[in-house]
């Protein structure tokens, strides 16, 4: 383990933190590694710390657990990344920077909950990197194939931010809006991608996993929740959101806060106290 340099802040705070040669905009809220379990938000492909909006304070607020956000080069404040991205980005996200970015933050026992992308950059380092501090996952709407479906809602995409208002909307978010954007659709409308499957990480993940899929997201169908139960070997527990779209940590908030809290009791024991005093008082 690297030194635990990073200055936490436990009243919830925006930082940054250095991580292979890029400064990454970082959040942190609640008690630090070491007081309490840490669960670590993983952003969707156009996400960033301040696109997760409410759920880090919600998630602390409903468990008493530290929860850290980040975003990666090219999104939020974060530095630029070089363009274009390689096919493989998520693996590399998985392999190199969140190790990395863990051992950073002092990260000593915890949950990593992702988020589209951030899912399957969180599935993929569960299933290559077997960390004894990672208890558990929880992948909200993750992608482990390409589907027809979710390729032709990336091309809407696509013309949404050259003749729409997607860049605009993005940009108040973005320092390097284009590069933030084209990072994601190139990649995703690479003619090479569409033979892009990890699910052969699912083999190795063997702590356990929650998943949450809305039964209306546009970007996957229910076949990208499915393999996780079918291949992962630890335990699986998967819950379908009717009439939810892709993005279940915003659309109904409160039954995702329900599903976590019930997940992380299963793993990680009774969740934090959210008050001290005496128990008569």
């Amino acid at each position: 383990m690297t030194s635990h340099a990073y200055c936490w802040d436990e009243a919830g705070a925006a930082g940054t933190v250095p991580i292979g040669g890029a400064l990454l905009e970082t959040y942190s809220l609640g008690p630090p590694p070491g007081q309490a379990p840490t669960l670590v938000l993983l952003h969707e492909g156009l996400g960033c710390v301040d696109l997760w909006r409410d759920f880090p304070k919600q998630l602390f607020a409903g468990t008493g657990c530290g929860v850290f956000a980040y975003s990666r080069a090219g999104y939020g404040r974060s530095d630029a990344c070089s363009l274009p991205r390689p096919l493989d980005y998520m693996a590399r996200e998985a392999k190199s920077v969140l190790p990395e970015l863990l051992d950073a933050i002092g990260f000593k026992n915890g949950v990593l909950i992702g988020h589209s992308d951030g899912a399957s950059i969180a599935a993929i380092h569960a299933g290559s990197q077997r960390d004894p501090r990672v208890r558990g996952v929880v992948l909200m709407a993750p992608h482990f194939f390409t589907e027809p479906k979710g390729l032709n809602a990336i091309a809407e995409a696509r013309m949404a931010y050259s003749d729409g208002d997607l860049r605009t909307r993005l940009g108040k978010y973005h320092e390097h809006v284009d590069a933030a954007f084209r990072g994601w659709n190139d990649v995703w409308l690479d003619p090479g991608f569409k033979a892009w499957d990890i699910q052969n990480y699912l083999d190795e993940v063997t702590v356990p996993v929650l998943c949450l899929q809305g039964d209306s997201d546009q970007y996957g169908t229910r076949a990208q929740v499915d393999v996780v139960a079918r291949r992962a070997r630890g335990r699986v527990t998967v819950r379908m959101i009717p009439g939810c779209r892709h993005s279940p940590h915003l659309e109904v908030p409160e039954k995702v806060q329900t599903e976590i809290a019930a997940f992380l009791d299963g793993i990680l024991g009774k969740t934090v106290e959210l008050e001290t005093g005496d128990d008569d008082a």
